[in-house]
């Protein structure tokens, strides 16, 4: 029977294939007998659109037999109905404006506390100094105008002989001088006091949000999309700075300087002046305000756009190798320039948007300097009004154009670091890290024995891995897991490690539960040599000693030569301080693995797991290997469980058990099980079977 594959699944397995070994893989046989993988992009799709990608492939109820070919015109292949698109966690949102600004609110409150701390009397000076340093400029700032006014007035005068510039108005002109000098440098004063009180905001909410992605459950970090959370952790701590400094130094100044300004022109010229500034300032603001809000929907689109093309952009040179194997570059590329076009559609209405704000915005403060021009010429007209008092209204106005259209600038700019903070707000506030129960002891270990009691779990409600799962690991033990690919037999360490809460059920250490232990008691108890072995981007030492930080170069050194890696290491041109690469990708998957045990024995954990520890090991080095791990073990007495598909390698264990769809299906010692002649006998003799073909076939090609 041929089976057709559909064109958008093709081009799904042509970029889900470039996948990490380490990830989980489905296997969808294709008409050519072959078989389709995909990596963890279609794991993480919801359930329902796997089905609608896999369900042609499934067993077909019989249908009668076709009747004979007739005369009539063939019907068209019905065509199958759309697929509805889902929206993704990083598509733009919009929301409506009170939600907006209730979000905007909110977070304005969280930015405040960074500016009176609580018991942090160095920060609250600063900002008490700085209250006193910008009350301060704005009083020097608004002299300007009224001593350049009377500067006009005094020369305004038939000049009489001997008379000279200083006799007439040289301490005006100083004053005026000294005025404008005076209110620029306690502007910058304020700049300099308020610089450690942004920087400190910048640094404390960058550490709390990475130390809250650290917390998160691991279920958050295999979902997770490095390029765009990097983006977005970027653009928000920049956001901090701006919005404390706008505040600070825009807004409150502004706001400052109207009412000044407000109160001198009511005092001198009367209500008429005052009322036409109040109502310029108010239309100018509603204006504004109202046009950015409209704005906002075009940089959350941007924003998205950016995030996607960076989580690309990430995804494709962390998975080189891959984009390499397939020839996909083109693929890659007209990914990115997807986003980027949609980046662009959104920045060009940004920019549209940008020039009708700001000729309304000029428009409206024209128009406004133009009628107090009008009334303050036809004072001077009347006799009710000097010269000066003209140049002083005129001045006394057009000083707040220029905070005025930085309050466009500041309110735009305000809403994208808004935007931006939200995003990283989100992390904080929508995923929640594993947290300890009050007053949660400490795991005490009696020998570590681990009991896992009627569990039942699954990454998926559908799609149970576990179901009244109950074993017990006996103390001291080397204790083996064996089985068909996909029975769960990692989930083990997550669930222990307590990456993953179980939906039902106990698990036990030493009779104590540990979803009522501290939390890092219990993993500080626990050793894990990952399948997919993680490795910084720094020296092979760092990476060894990241075990335990603390130990010295011999005690590194030391576990290298028990792990059989120092040979290894000390043929590299660099020794130790050889950089492995990101991700290790510069060192064979044998030594990240050996140095993964390395790391793993420096720690020396009570409780260790080995999760295919040596699947990509030669034979010789995994037997020598072994043989040092089960040394180890022997001299002092730990609780070892291993993972395996090579059943080679756990014929020596105290305990066996063997998993099968969700459930124990069988436990014993490697004779006891082979003498049951069940499923570990069958996966004996088929990998038995293997081996030898593959010996038989060596030699035959050697001869």
């Amino acid at each position: 029977m041929r089976l057709v594959v559909p064109l958008n699944l093709c081009h799904n397995v042509a970029r889900l294939t470039a996948r990490p070994s380490g990830s989980a893989r489905l296997a969808v046989p294709s008409h050519r007998g072959s078989f389709i993988t995909s990596g963890p992009y279609l794991a993480r799709r919801p359930l329902g659109a796997q089905t609608r990608y896999f369900q042609h492939l499934s067993q077909q109820p019989q249908q009668p037999p076709p009747s004979p070919p007739t005369e009539s015109k063939p019907t068209p292949p019905k065509q199958p109905a759309p697929v509805k698109k889902k929206t993704s966690s990083d598509d733009a949102v919009h929301i409506t404006v009170a939600e907006q600004r209730r979000k905007d609110w909110n977070i304005i409150k969280r930015l405040s506390g960074n500016l009176w701390p609580k018991d942090d009397w160095s920060t609250r000076s600063r900002v008490i100094l700085g209250v006193g340093l910008l009350v301060s400029a704005k009083l020097l700032n608004v002299q300007v105008p009224l001593l350049f006014k009377q500067v006009i007035d005094v020369l305004n005068v038939d000049p009489t002989a001997g008379s000279t510039v200083w006799i007439v108005a040289g301490s005006l002109i100083t004053g005026y001088g000294l005025a404008r000098i005076g209110a620029t440098l306690f502007g910058e004063l304020l700049n300099a006091t308020f610089a450690k009180v942004g920087q400190h905001a910048i640094r404390k909410v960058a550490r709390d949000t990475f130390e809250h992605l650290l917390n998160l459950d691991l279920k958050f970090h295999l979902s997770r999309q490095t390029g765009g959370l990097t983006r977005a952790i970027d653009r928000g701590t920049k956001g901090i700075t701006f919005i404390l400094q706008a505040i600070m130094f825009r807004v409150v100044p502004t706001a400052l300087e109207i009412s000044l300004v407000c109160g001198i022109l009511t005092y001198n010229f009367g209500w008429n002046f005052a009322a036409i500034t109040l109502v310029t300032m108010a239309a100018y603001t509603w204006f504004t305000v109202r046009t950015t809000a409209w704005r906002t929907r075009f940089r959350r689109e941007a924003n998205a756009a950016d995030n996607k093309a960076a989580t690309v952009a990430v995804d494709s040179l962390i998975n080189y190798e891959a984009v390499k194997h397939f020839n996909n570059e083109p693929y890659e590329i007209a990914q990115y320039d997807k986003h980027l076009a949609t980046y662009e559609k959104a920045a060009l209405k940004i920019a549209t948007s940008l020039a009708y704000l700001n000729s309304g915005q000029n428009v409206i403060f024209s128009s406004a300097l133009t009628a107090m021009m009008f009334l303050a010429a036809q004072g001077v007209i009347n006799g009710t009004m000097t010269v000066g008092d003209l140049v002083m209204a005129n001045q006394l106005v057009f000083q707040l154009s220029l905070p005025l259209n930085f309050l466009g600038t500041i309110y735009r700019e305000m809403r994208q670091s808004l935007l931006d903070l939200e995003i990283l707000f989100n992390l904080q506030t929508q995923h929640q890290p594993p947290l300890d129960k009050p007053g949660a002891p400490a795991l005490q270990l009696r020998g570590g024995s681990i009991r896992f009691d009627k569990v039942n779990f699954g990454y998926h409600p559908d799609r149970p891995i576990f179901k009244d799962m109950s074993f017990t690991i006996p103390a001291g033990k080397k204790v083996a897991f064996v089985g068909p690919s996909g029975c769960g037999k990692s989930t083990i360490v997550r669930l222990l490690f307590r990456f993953y809460e179980p939906s039902s059920g106990r698990i036990l250490i030493d009779d104590q539960d540990v979803e009522e232990l501290q939390l890092r008691s219990v993993r500080r108890a626990i050793g894990v040599v990952p399948q997919d072995t993680p490795l910084f981007h720094s020296d092979i030492l760092h990476n060894v000693r990241y075990g335990r930080l603390d130990a010295t170069d011999e005690e590194v050194v030391e576990v290298a030569k028990k792990a059989h890696v120092h040979e290894a290491v000390m043929r590299l041109p660099d020794g130790y301080a050889t950089k492995v690469g990101e991700r290790g990708l510069m060192i064979s998957g044998g030594e990240k693995q050996r140095l993964a045990v390395a790391r793993v024995l420096l720690k020396d954990p009570p409780i260790l797991f080995f999760d295919e520890a040596t699947s990509a090991l030669d034979a010789h080095t995994e037997s020598e290997l072994m043989r040092n791990i089960n040394s180890l073990l022997q001299e002092k007495a730990r609780t070892s469980i291993f993972i395996a598909h090579r059943l080679r390698t756990v014929v020596e264990a105290d305990l066996i058990f063997v998993l099968n769809n969700g459930r124990i299906v069988e436990q014993g010692t490697h004779e006891e099980l082979m003498r049951a002649g069940g499923l570990y006998h069958s996966m004996w003799v088929e990998q038995a079977s293997h081996l030898e073909y593959d010996v038989t076939s060596s030699t035959e090609k050697a001869v």
